[in-house]
């Protein structure tokens, strides 16, 4: 299988999830930042009391999904706000993505469970504790189980044709 075998589809997706992952990354990251020297910053996405989401990157659970903490200092460079992490997921989906090997592929699906595994936590943190709607992490949500449906579909393509060429 051959760059130029990826589908189009794939392709485009892939690029369109990745970007907007960045893009939503890139955009918590500068609300929880903003709101750090700005107390009274508000955010677009602060739309009310339960429906802010400068409200929910600035909560515990925005930092080392609020479980750094409880291993390493609160202040911790080992405790990053989760938009760097998501910073790092979607620069590797992208980067990786253009890669047709079995190992990309399956570091592309395992990651993806990962993210997806993460955005659950978090949407049950969203949704049961924080008792908030945020339009940016919904988002989030939704780009990474579409990734984790593109790379699922990626892996079984080069799985069909590893077995097709041996």
């Amino acid at each position: 299988m051959a760059a130029a075998d990826i589908p189009v589809w794939e392709r485009k997706v892939r690029m369109f999830l990745g970007v907007f992952g960045l893009i939503l990354s890139l955009y918590a990251l500068h609300v929880e930042l903003s709101r750090e020297h700005d107390p009274e910053y508000r955010a677009m996405c602060d739309l009310g009391e339960s429906v802010s989401c400068s409200k929910v990157f600035t909560s515990r659970w925005g930092r080392g999904f609020g479980l750094v903490q409880f291993f390493v200092a609160k202040d911790s460079p080992l405790n990053q706000p989760n938009s760097v992490l998501g910073l790092v997921f979607y620069t590797l989906q992208l980067g990786l993505g253009l890669s047709l090997s079995k190992k990309a592929a399956l570091f592309l699906v395992l990651s993806s469970w990962v993210s997806v595994a993460g955005s659950l936590y978090l949407a049950f943190i969203l949704a049961f504790v924080l008792g908030d709607f945020c339009m940016v992490c919904v988002s989030t949500y939704a780009v990474n189980f579409a990734l984790l449906f593109t790379n699922m579909k990626r892996r079984s393509a080069i799985e069909g044709q590893k077995k097709k060429a041996g």
